[in-house]
């Protein structure tokens, strides 16, 4: 059975489509003609390469969510006794989409004889190297459903990190955007009608009403070629940040700024210690894990310095003592990790030292977000006060001639 996308023409002349799991293009045709339907295109799906590109430009994508739901319920049923095939067949029915085509595919392949590690390799956007990896040392040591239970609590975190950070720099952007449009609507449109009289008035304006009507002037004329040229800078940056060099410069500079460094630092041991620790734990080898693992490592400069770390590792087998040498592991970090590989318990040290410092990344992050927000909100009436106080100080001065 495979799963199969048609297009087709209903007695009345309206055209549908939709998928249809069947042994062959042929059985397809048979069932949609039985069902009073005309096909014009009956094709396999595989991830939606049925579709054309602009279709699949606006396709829903697979989200973790889904993910950790389709790797929670293939732990769950595997656990019941149910067969890995078995297992898929149930799970076909259960999802829809890109994601029900996906299954239908590794469903096809476990049939002809691959194993699932092989068949999740096809789709790399989707099942990345650590869930392929751990899937291929469960199948290994016949412990799949308990691998698979891990890779979820692993995924889960994963998805609640991305989650925190998302939450936490959302109200700041929100409330910086809102600030922009404010002051930018005050200084073309309301400033210069409020201000209009004062050309007529021989007095000198006050230096604050002075700066502001300039700036108003300037941003009225040039607004059109601000905005393009403010588009084609940050269309210029995002492409040299896409570059290596751009990549690796920014990455340089993530280490030099205080704050950002200490995140930048945590992060990675974060990602380094959570990864490894599971991974080792799940039966993968300490050499393929380091491999994994330094791919995984968002700043280039680290994420090198780790990889000459891990030739080490592999030819002495003494993580904390290179560790150490990275600069990047605090002293803590490494006192537990070096107490994990003496006492054998490396993988649950792995997994405390990425807990621990999980729960600092979050607690400095909420602490900044809590002092970031009023801080924002400060900013912007600090500058809508300059501009009403810049546009009531002549009318105020005008007011005292009026009276003498």
């Amino acid at each position: 059975m495979a799963l199969f996308y048609y297009q087709a023409f209903l007695k009345d002349g309206k055209k549908v489509s939709g998928y249809i799991d069947a042994g062959s293009e042929v059985a397809v045709k048979e069932q949609l003609q039985k069902k009073g339907m005309f096909p014009t295109q009956i094709v396999r799906a595989v991830g939606g390469a049925q579709k054309n590109w602009f279709w699949r430009l606006f396709e829903p994508r697979i989200t973790t969510k889904e993910l950790i739901l389709f790797t929670k319920q293939l732990a769950v049923l595997l656990k019941a006794g149910v067969p890995l095939l078995q297992a898929f067949e149930l799970l076909s029915e259960q999802f829809t989409g890109k994601l029900k085509n996906i299954i239908v595919t590794i469903k096809d392949d476990l049939k002809e004889g691959r194993s699932l590690a092989d068949a999740l390799s096809d789709f790399p956007n989707i099942f990345d190297t650590i869930y392929v990896q751990l899937v291929r040392a469960g199948e290994a040591s016949g412990k799949l459903e308990v691998v698979l239970s891990k890779l979820d609590a692993f995924l889960e975190r994963q998805e609640e990190i991305r989650r925190r950070v998302k939450s936490a720099t959302m109200m700041p952007m929100i409330q910086a955007a809102v600030g922009v449009v404010v002051v930018g609507v005050m200084m073309i449109m309301v400033v210069p009608k409020l201000t209009a009289n004062f050309a007529s008035r021989k007095k000198v304006l006050p230096l604050p009403t002075r700066i502001v009507l300039a700036v108003s002037t300037f941003m009225r004329a040039y607004w059109l070629p601000m905005l393009i040229v403010l588009t084609l800078i940050v269309l210029a940056f995002a492409y040299w940040r896409s570059t290596p060099s751009g990549k690796l410069r920014i990455d340089q500079l993530k280490l030099k700024l205080p704050l950002i460094k200490y995140f930048t630092k945590t992060n990675a041991v974060v990602q380094f210690s959570s990864t490894l620790g599971t991974l080792i734990e799940s039966g993968v080898n300490l050499a393929e894990s380091l491999d994994i693992v330094v791919k995984i490592i968002d700043n280039k400069v680290l994420s090198n310095t780790l990889n000459a770390a891990r030739d080490n590792i592999i030819k002495q087998g003494k993580i904390a003592q290179y560790l150490k040498q990275t600069d990047i592991f605090p002293p803590i970090a490494i006192y537990l990790i070096k107490t994990g590989e003496e006492s054998g318990a490396l993988d649950t040290m792995l997994l405390t030292v990425a807990k621990k410092y999980e729960e600092d990344l979050t607690e400095i992050t909420d602490s900044l977000t809590a002092k970031l927000g009023p801080l924002l909100l400060i900013c912007m009436a600090a500058v809508v006060g300059f501009i009403m106080v810049a546009v009531l100080l002549p009318m105020l001065d005008f007011g005292d001639i009026a009276k003498r």
